[in-house]
Formats: C-alpha cells, structure tokens, sequence
C-alpha cells in the first residue's frame, strides 16, 4: 500500500448478472495535524504528499504568510504516537524571524474534513480574511478559446484520479499563454488548492498576477477567497459556484467562471478578463 492509494477488497455487483470478487484502489484520506513554532493550529483530512505546500498554502490563505520568507522550514515530528513512531502526520513549520505567530483565535477546535475547509471557524466573519493583495486592476485577459483547453488537460495530469477516480485537482496557468505552472491533488478540494497556492509561496511567485485557477470542483466561497489571499484574478471551475462565491468575486473585483465544459462556460463575475475572437471579429 502507498501513501496516497490503498488496495481494498471489493465485491462488484451488476444486477442480474453473478457477483465478482475483486480488488480496488482507493484514494488514501489521513489527517495532518499543523503546528506553527510547536503549538497546535490545526488538522485537516487529506491525501498524503506535497504536505509543505499544504501548510504553507494554508498559512496563507489565513494571512499568517504572504512570501516564501515568511516560510522558514517545516519537519515531521518524530515520535508522533505515544510509542515513538513517527506517522508523518504531524507537521511543525517555523515561521521566519519577524513574523507573527497566527493569532489563537485561529486555532480551530474542530477537525477540518476534506469536503469542508472552513469548518471550526465561529462565523463567517473570520473566513473575510483581509488579503494583502488587490486584484480588480489585475488587467490579465484570457483568450476564451484557450479557457476551454484548461478543463481537459487538468484532467490528463490527474495521476491519482485516473487510478481511483476519487480525487480533485486544482490547476495554475498562465492566463497569457496557458501553460500550465503546477498541478495538485487530494481528496479534499481546499486542499489541492492550498498545495498549489504553498509551492508558488515556495517558489516567491506570489502574488499570482496574470493566472488562472482551475479547479475540478464547485467553486466555494472558500476557494474563492484563497484565490484572493494568493493574488490570483481568475478562478475556473468545471461545476457551479455558490451564490456566495459569485458576490465574493464581483465584490473583490475576480472573474469567476463555472461551467466550464467542452466549449462552453457560464461567467458569474469579472467577464471583461475573458476575451471571445467571435466578439473580437462583430
């Protein structure tokens, strides 16, 4: 068994036809419990792998870090359970000189699942985290046509789905060219995004002017506002956006696109970033 797949027994069963016996590999789903500078922030359910660029992601997407600077190291804490045994579940970052520790206020009592990133927090007050970055003069613009080839080759680098079909995936591009910068996956949405929101942190590429954000789910008011957190202008999702998400996005000036299948796409706010050639032409 792997860290992100894991082998289950199974019986397949079609109605009016025998049952099988078989075999099938699932997407592994653990908790991470974060530490900043040793003491508990929180713990989230995710799939393992690229856990630097979760917690680094998270920190910013809470406002504790807007620069790889701000990220000094993070290391697995040995003798995790009470016999020593490291599970490379819990991670301690330390933050680099000068920055505030999060304040405990953000501690969350609660464990954050992998459908629902914000829950423990006490209202929806605490998620309107102010960003340090202003987009709606962001003047990114994203050739329509090129919108419609992000959804599929998302899809191509998703490893782990082609393998379980039990996974999301969030995607950045280049809104100018396409390319595709870094691609990530866990079985927890929020999570795919913060660990591609944690290596541009990584990489001193934030914030992420000129960028789209694919993602392989709704779009939540939660992913919403990371975006924001990270300076991204445009987030792209291949299902609906909630009605908060969409009054999010107009109010923060980002161009928010559901839908976003095929040839076709739904945009809920921001349309002047989305160039159409049939426009162009008229």
């Amino acid at each position: 068994m792997s860290r992100i797949t894991a082998r289950r027994k199974i019986t397949r069963l079609t109605v009016g036809k025998p049952t099988l016996a078989g075999e099938d590999l699932l997407a592994v789903e653990e908790p991470l419990e974060l530490r900043v500078n040793g003491r508990r922030l929180a713990v989230t359910m995710r799939t393992p792998g690229n856990d630097i660029d979760l917690a680094a992601g998270f920190l910013v997407s809470e406002g504790v870090i807007t620069k790889g600077d701000d990220f000094n190291t993070a290391r697995y804490c040995a003798g995790a359970t009470e016999d020593g045994v490291n599970t490379y579940n819990v991670l301690d970052v330390t933050l680099g000189p000068g920055v505030t520790p999060p304040a405990p206020s953000l501690e969350r009592s609660l464990i954050t699942t992998s459908s629902c990133g914000l829950c423990g927090k006490e209202s929806i007050d605490a998620v309107r985290t102010k960003s340090s970055f202003a987009i709606a003069d962001d003047p990114a613009r994203v050739d329509a046509e090129l919108l419609t080839t992000f959804p599929d080759r998302l899809r191509a680098g998703q490893n782990v789905f082609e393998k379980t079909g039990g996974i999301h995936a969030a995607g950045l591009f280049d809104a100018a060219t396409g390319a595709l910068l870094v691609l990530r996956e866990d079985v927890g949405r929020h999570n795919a995004v913060d660990k591609v929101i944690g290596w541009a942190v990584k990489e001193n590429r934030l914030p992420l002017t000129g960028t789209v954000l694919m993602v392989s789910s709704r779009a939540s008011f939660e992913l919403t506002q990371k975006a924001l957190m990270a300076g991204i202008p445009v987030l792209a999702a291949v299902s609906a956006p909630s009605s908060l998400a969409a009054e999010f996005a107009a109010e923060v000036g980002m161009t928010l696109v559901g839908f976003l299948r095929g040839d076709s796409m739904v945009i809920y706010a921001g349309g002047d970033r989305i160039v159409s050639r049939n426009e162009q032409a008229a």
